[in-house]
């Protein structure tokens, strides 16, 4: 077929229909004029950022401007289930005659003229070591679990051709790469809300966003992509998280699970604070992991016994004072018999008064997070002294470093 006849023809299961993505795409959906060598897409959850960047990398190779694509984004399944086999991803885009062969086990997206698409993920920046490519689509990079190191190394492989392009879809957290590549000249910036994408997008789903969400400091990043800035009164800073990231632990001394319940039967209240972390011989704490969530109370239970038997910890912690013989109880019964080391702790001062040594060792670069903990790190770095919210996931954290760095003490089972 000829690239006229592709341009106004496409097929689904309901057989051939007019299409034309120049003549269906918004205005914010197709590249922008002038010299640029980065796209940046920053726009609200529903916009129509992957339809944009799947039509993207269409174009460029019918129009035979790429012969090796990077894929980019958060994990491997991140860009099959959303870049490739998602409903607007890039075999959803291509017709038949233009589709590509994809094969899963070697990450890699064949089409017919012989260009190809290659997968990576930020959980592993160095797959991006040695190849290249002339350009790359990077998917939800405020999200990225190592950002900085993942996008140097593809900026370094992105050198084939005479203008390497790359596009970033991505809903926006003020992450500092972010912040950064905003103000770099080379970079055209996109910006867009979810209800430009209304005729496309469920009416339930438009009036929760205005209900729940309008007004409020998520609805602003996630509908309207506003990159909010840092409070100056905020405890933490994102640069410390991202200064002292890691992709592993080392050999550790001390590991516990700490939780900040959610006092309700019913799942849908606030969420319950599940944190593992852990500290070496050398007083450095790491954090393990986040399966924070609304769960009944059997349900949080259950999933911190599973988080404690994962890592093998010495015990589970919470806050006496929010329930603490409650929680040693609901344990109990979760675990069906199985004796669970529980400490309960006590909060003899506020809130500030114990977050502030916690974010101190975070200044220090004393504490590292293994990976990327999105919404725990927002919680960190939006909170300050004095705000009513009490973040879950961030007072299940304290802690848990309180505990390990902090007040050590000896082991009390229950």
């Amino acid at each position: 077929m000829t690239d006229a006849i592709e341009r106004i023809w496409n097929f689904n299961e309901d057989g051939w229909f007019y299409y034309d993505w120049l003549d269906t795409a918004r205005a914010s959906q197709l590249p922008p004029e002038g010299d640029w060598n980065t796209w940046l897409i920053m726009a609200g959850r529903g916009f129509g950022k992957t339809r944009a960047g799947a039509e993207w990398v269409k174009h460029r190779v019918r129009h035979h401007e790429d012969e090796r694509i990077a894929l980019v984004a958060r994990t491997d399944d991140d860009a099959r289930r959303t870049m490739i086999e998602g409903e607007s991803g890039i075999l959803a885009v291509c017709p038949p005659w233009n589709r590509p062969i994809y094969r899963a086990s070697r990450r890699e997206l064949t089409w017919p003229n012989g260009a190809s698409a290659f997968v990576f993920s930020s959980q592993r920046p160095d797959q991006l070591r040695g190849p290249q490519f002339d350009s790359a689509w990077c998917d939800e990079l405020a999200a990225w679990i190592y950002p900085r190191q993942t996008w140097d190394n593809l900026a370094f492989a992105t050198r084939l051709g005479k203008s390497p392009k790359t596009l970033i879809t991505t809903t926006p957290r003020p992450i500092p790469l972010l912040r950064q590549l905003m103000r770099r000249d080379s970079v055209a910036l996109t910006r867009g809300s979810s209800y430009e994408n209304a005729d496309n997008l469920a009416p339930d789903f438009l009036a929760q966003l205005s209900e729940i969400y309008e007004g409020t400091n998520i609805g602003r990043q996630e509908i309207h992509a506003e990159l909010l800035d840092e409070s100056e009164r905020a405890l933490w800073k994102r640069q410390w998280i991202e200064d002292s990231r890691v992709k592993s632990a080392p050999d550790l001394v001390r590991i516990v699970v700490s939780i900040d319940p959610a006092m309700s039967s019913d799942p849908r209240a606030a969420e319950t604070g599940i944190i593992a972390a852990g500290a070496d011989a050398e007083g450095h704490a790491y954090v393990l992991a986040d399966v924070s969530g609304r769960f009944s109370p059997d349900g949080w239970a259950k999933r911190a016994i599973a988080l404690y038997h994962k890592f093998e910890a010495d015990r589970i912690i919470a806050e006496a004072n929010n329930g603490g013989d409650l929680v040693h109880h609901t344990l109990r019964i979760a675990s069906e018999g199985e004796p669970i080391p529980f400490m309960p702790v006590h909060a003899g001062r506020g809130k500030f008064p114990r977050a502030e040594p916690v974010s101190a060792l975070y200044e220090q670069r004393k504490v590292h997070h293994v990976g990327a903990f999105p919404q725990l790190e927002d919680q960190m770095c939006d909170w300050t002294p004095g705000s009513p919210n009490s973040p879950d996931r961030l007072d299940a954290l304290v802690w848990a470093i309180t505990q390990l760095i902090i007040t050590h003490r000896e082991l009390r089972i229950y």
